[in-house]
């Protein structure tokens, strides 16, 4: 960068840390880094998001919007209370399935997806329809569910009934058990709803690839029900298919969040979308990239999956068709990232200074961010001088 008297431009648009800093705090934790060399930068804070953990609290950080909750069951059926956002306009509500219906809320010892359930999740997006919301971004990472999504779906309305017309239970169980739905009870607002599912794998519903196989071990499957669970969801796809049409059994994606997708899609017409294409188009990022001299984004870690669909790796091909530099900063990087460097990124930087633990990094992860950012902006202000 030649001598130049106009303050640097600096984009800080970070993805959340995973477990020590959301995408706010790194936002903020870095800025206080650059500032503390380049106190004349114009900086703007744009936390950003994948569809994954943090989506909620950058979405409406970006969009001005607000934060509610509402009580809801969780996996195994007990009452939490659990958080959705509406954007500004409060016409757009965002869904992180894992605030219901996550893994992390269901001890390891009581994992089994035969008997959890989504049903909180749909209770959110019931909750959200109420308020006005007439469309619906979810996010599905990290479920404790394989039950094809009829719980959230019951919560909204539908029935799913066994072979005598009553309805099945809860859970991977309850979907073994059905024969039938009826969709006239569901939520007056679904059919006027636009439903859009950040979906970033593309497995299918059912198959080796499928929900059941792929995902149902680490929910606590044993073998007998990655089996069983693979034949429900086969059931359920075809009565799907025989109710609305929609083949929905070997489509990209169908297998996410233990089938949820796939039935929303079948059913309720949901779009299957990256999540980073959706978050990305609501806190307008194409708009600010252009805008700008530098961008230093970061997240947990940067790895060659950094580039497929993760806010970082999303952010800086956006930045490679504008040739703005990019900075990555991260708790860890892997040792082999030299593709990252024709796919946007400029410059990686770990904020790990020495060998430490894990635990000592998450406890430090604001202090390691700030610390690592002053440098950065060091090296910044030696090439605007060159």
């Amino acid at each position: 960068m030649a001598p130049n008297k106009k303050s640097l431009r600096i984009l800080v648009a970070p993805n959340a840390f995973k477990e020590s800093l959301t995408a706010i705090e790194a936002a903020e934790a870095i800025s206080r880094g650059i500032q503390k060399v380049l106190p004349e930068a114009r900086i703007t804070k744009l936390p950003i998001a994948d569809g994954g953990d943090g989506t909620l609290e950058a979405v409406v950080t970006g969009t001005g919007g607000k934060i509610l909750r509402a009580r809801v069951l969780d996996p195994l059926g007990k009452k939490i209370t659990a958080h959705y956002g509406l954007t500004g306009n409060g016409k757009t509500a965002v869904i992180e399935m894992s605030r219901a219906s996550g893994l992390a809320l269901v001890p390891p010892k009581l994992r089994n997806p035969m008997i959890t359930t989504s049903y909180g999740t749909g209770q959110l997006i019931n909750a959200a329809l109420n308020r006005g919301a007439t469309e619906i971004i979810l996010g599905i990472g990290g479920s404790a569910t394989l039950d094809g999504g009829i719980g959230a779906l019951q919560a909204l309305g539908f029935l799913f009934l066994d072979r005598r017309k009553q309805p099945v239970g809860r859970g991977g169980k309850g979907l073994g058990s059905l024969k039938h739905i009826q969709m006239h009870r569901i939520h007056p607002l679904l059919r006027k709803t636009r439903i859009l599912v950040a979906c970033d794998v593309d497995n299918p519903l059912i198959g080796p690839r499928g929900a059941a196989a792929v995902f149902g071990p680490q929910k606590g499957a044993t073998s007998n029900m990655v089996r069983k669970l693979d034949q429900s969801l086969a059931k359920l796809s075809q009565i799907i298919q025989r109710s609305t049409g929609q083949n929905i059994s070997q489509h990209p994606g169908t297998g996410a969040a233990g089938g949820i997708a796939g039935s929303f899609m079948g059913l309720l017409g949901a779009q299957l979308l990256p999540g980073s294409d959706l978050i990305f188009d609501l806190l307008k990022v194409r708009r600010w990239v252009p805008r700008v001299d530098c961008i230093i984004t970061g997240e947990g870690q940067i790895d060659f999956q950094t580039p497929f669909g993760k806010g970082p790796g999303m952010l800086a091909k956006i930045a490679k068709e504008h040739q703005i530099p990019v900075i990555g900063i991260a708790g860890s990087i892997a040792k082999d990232v030299s593709d990252l460097f024709e796919q946007g990124f400029t410059a990686l930087f770990s904020i790990v200074p020495s060998p430490i633990s894990i635990e000592v990094a998450i406890q430090h992860a604001a202090q390691l961010v700030e610390s690592e950012s002053e440098q950065v902006a060091r090296l910044l202000r030696c090439a605007r001088n060159l």
